[in-house]
């Protein structure tokens, strides 16, 4: 059996360079054995460990039955993401997981689904887009909303082109300062919220960024007659164990990394508004 405590050796497959900050790495294990027991759901993350330096948590972005090889899409922002930057197809790694629970897709099939993100930090929702495009008939309709700080900062400007010539796919772009010739919004992401068009008091809504913009959308989508057993966020702690022990990511009475990172909102709207939770 697969066990996820121990990190396992795995080889950088593919590199893809998605800004200047920003890559992503396509691994797998080099024991053929754990490649086919390794199982993962959309919204749960490995810890990815480098040999003699240390570890650190990365979403699984790719689909758990889309390919041969699981990616993580990661922002350059500290000791071990600067030596997994330097990772070249070939180059070794550890891995441990998958850790925490992942988003409800299997329970909203036929549902219409809301996905809502601002920032950098969009992996998480990306794996939800990619499980429901494979799984395309299995769904309402889609609606993407995606906001960042500066235009410049979007990436994955292929994919967004793709999605918008699905069927029954809507994607919304909003930056909060652009350079000339965006083309899309110009603002925060919230305000393309009235643009949407699904019916938000019947769809399932996925929200991941930073936790006000989170607490805002959902506080808008409340007033749009959303339930909030209904909207589920992904949240981001400082997780260095990944098993609940270590206790750097209490949030409340819960460990972002055993009990998240996907909460419902309904379970977590009061702690959002409060400082030091």
């Amino acid at each position: 059996m697969h066990d996820s405590q121990i990190p396992h050796e795995a080889v950088v497959i593919s590199r893809t360079q998605e800004s200047r900050s920003i890559f992503s790495i396509g691994l797998q294990f080099t024991d053929e054995e754990l490649n086919k027991q390794y199982r993962f759901q959309p919204g749960q993350f490995n810890m990815l460990y480098v040999f003699g330096i240390g570890e650190v948590p990365i979403s699984i972005v790719s689909d758990p039955q889309g390919s041969d090889e699981f990616i993580h899409t990661i922002r350059t922002v500290g000791r071990v993401t600067q030596i997994l930057e330097q990772l070249q197809p070939g180059d070794r790694l550890g891995i441990r997981g998958p850790f925490g629970r992942g988003w409800p897709l299997q329970t909203l099939q036929h549902r219409d689904i809301l996905v809502v993100t601002g920032g950098l930090g969009c992996a998480p929702s990306v794996s939800i887009i990619n499980y429901i495009m494979l799984r395309r008939e299995q769904f309402g309709r889609l609606a993407i909303v995606q906001g960042v700080k500066h235009s410049e900062d979007l990436i994955w400007h292929d994919h967004y082109q793709q999605w918008m010539q699905q069927p029954d796919t809507q994607v919304l772009l909003a930056a909060d300062v652009a350079t000339h010739g965006w083309p899309w919004h110009i603002g925060l992401v919230t305000e393309l919220l009235p643009q949407v068009e699904l019916d938000i008091s019947q769809a399932a809504t996925m929200l991941c960024g930073p936790e006000m913009m989170m607490h805002a959308t959902a506080q808008m989508l409340l007033e749009s007659k959303a339930k909030a057993d209904q909207i589920w966020l992904s949240m981001e702690r400082n997780m260095q164990c990944a098993v609940g022990l270590c206790g750097h990511c209490q949030f409340g009475p819960d460990f972002v990394c055993r009990d998240g990172p996907v909460f419902n909102y309904a379970d977590v709207q009061h702690r959002l508004s409060r400082r030091g939770l």
